[in-house]
């Protein structure tokens, strides 16, 4: 550990210190001035509970020093490491400060059994023991980095393997400045040899075989040398976001999970699909009735068509429905159209201008309306309003193994590959696009997709 994060790591407790005994007594001040903040205006009583200066210095501001530092400590504050970023230490100093005011008003209530000396001054002080406190840590902050910048407090750093560095990891070193990158070197000799070896503060190997012996060699050479070492996966490179440490008792090991789609997220994602299915299921009922009948009258008998899907985890089989756009033996008639497609990108079967699509179909697809009652495929938990496009079982039996990666969450009504081109994408691009949704999920981009799903439809581009 460099000796300049030992000495910010360390200056962080007096300036917390500090800030907490600033903020207290400048809340002391006010209130006892009668000063709520408030310019022009004036709310307060004169001040009848304040206790005499030495008392509260003695009684009150210096415990909340010692307490501050606690909970700072607890929630890791104090941990000498290279350079927190700006929005960590405030949001750090913020946690903080909201359980400092419930340590102290659980002492006074459930101890001392009586409320504090003054509202606003608690009030006072929390807003300032934050902004002091932020304001103290986010100089030490621009100070580290300002060091930094000149090299000092910086890591030395050399790529060690046969195989090169992932390109963003190698971007990040040459960019950030807690590292100084040496570049890259073939094999330990080619370490030993180096004449700044001496000095390297972490090498980083890049094709580690844990039985080999040149990872083995180079373990011990950076032991004896007293340099870190590390590694990067290189089977999981393309895919860095997805992979998290677990253990096996004390054993660590590097997990790949194939979707963050996992857990907490995937409780939140099927009870906003159930939700938002039942309530636009209601909202819409009159529009499917009259959809429906325009259906019936244009065409006749059924009014749904029903197309069996690979669903998630390409195990199930899924029975997607939609508002009958064609006509009634429309599947009998595939086989002779299949010449006509201009999907000869990949699997996916599209014919410009279908002769099977009734009157009433055309109108359905250009809104996309024949797609609505996939609600109810979403309401039962076969579907989802955000996800890949469901995939036809003739079809998927000629993806690729890369291209079945899009199975590892349900489909969806709409995707990312729905909103940034439609059917005019290529089919790779559109494998790309469903692949970046799966392994990029979030709440906020199934928000995101289903707003930009509306201007899609408005736009009814692709959507022939």
């Amino acid at each position: 550990m460099k000796r300049s994060e030992v000495a910010l790591g360390l200056m962080r407790i007096p300036v917390d210190a500090l800030a907490v005994t600033a903020a207290l007594l400048l809340s002391y001040r006010l209130r006892e001035a009668q000063m709520d903040l408030i310019p022009y205006y004036q709310f307060l009583d004169p001040a009848t509970s304040l206790p005499p200066m030495d008392f509260y210095l003695r009684a009150f501001v210096f415990p909340s020093i010692g307490i501050f530092a606690v909970v700072a400590a607890v929630l890791g504050l104090y941990a000498l490491r290279s350079t927190r970023g700006a929005w960590s230490e405030v949001g750090g100093v913020i946690i903080a400060s909201l359980l400092w005011l419930v340590a102290v008003m659980g002492w006074f209530f459930f101890v001392q059994k009586q409320l504090f000396y003054s509202r606003i001054l608690l009030f006072h002080a929390i807003f300032f023991i934050t902004l002091f406190s932020a304001a103290g840590r986010l100089s030490l902050v621009l100070f580290q980095r300002a060091l930094l910048a000149c090299g000092i407090g910086s890591r030395l750093v050399v790529t060690v393997g046969k195989q090169f560095i992932a390109p963003e990891a190698k971007e990040t070193l040459q960019r950030d400045v807690r590292y100084r990158y040496l570049g890259h070197l073939p094999d330990l000799g080619s370490l030993r040899r180096n004449s700044r070896t001496s000095f390297l503060d972490l090498v980083i190997q890049t094709d580690p075989h844990p039985a080999g012996d040149e990872t083995i060699a180079l373990i011990d050479f950076c032991r004896s040398r007293h340099i870190r070492y590390a590694f990067l996966p290189p089977v999981f490179a393309d895919v860095p976001h997805q992979l998290r440490i677990e253990r096996l008792g004390m054993v660590p090991m590097l997990c790949f999970q194939p979707t963050p789609l996992d857990g907490w997220g995937r409780i939140a994602k099927r009870l906003f699909d159930f939700i938002v299915s039942i309530v636009l299921l209601i909202i819409l009922s009159p529009i499917l009735l009259l959809l429906a009948l325009g259906v019936l009258i244009d065409s006749g008998w059924p009014v749904l068509y029903i197309s069996r899907r690979v669903g998630e985890h390409a195990r199930r089989r899924i029975a997607v429905l939609k508002f009958r756009s064609m006509i009634c033996d429309a599947d009998a008639r595939k086989e002779e159209l299949k010449a006509l497609s201009h999907r000869n990108d990949g699997p996916l079967f599209k014919v410009r201008n279908d002769p099977r699509v009734t009157r009433f179909g055309k109108f359905l697809r250009r809104w996309s309306l024949d797609e609505l009652p996939q609600l109810l495929n979403v309401l039962v938990g076969e579907m989802s309003l955000v996800g890949p496009r469901p995939h036809l079982m003739e079809e998927v039996d000629q993806y690729s193994p890369f291209e079945r990666r899009v199975f590892a969450v349900k489909p969806g009504i709409t995707g990312l590959a729905q909103v940034t081109g439609r059917s005019n994408l290529k089919f790779g691009d559109e494998v790309k696009s469903d692949l970046q949704y799966v392994e990029e999920w979030s709440m906020f981009l199934d928000l995101w997709i289903l707003w930009r799903t509306i201007f899609a439809v408005l736009k009814r581009d692709g959507a022939d």
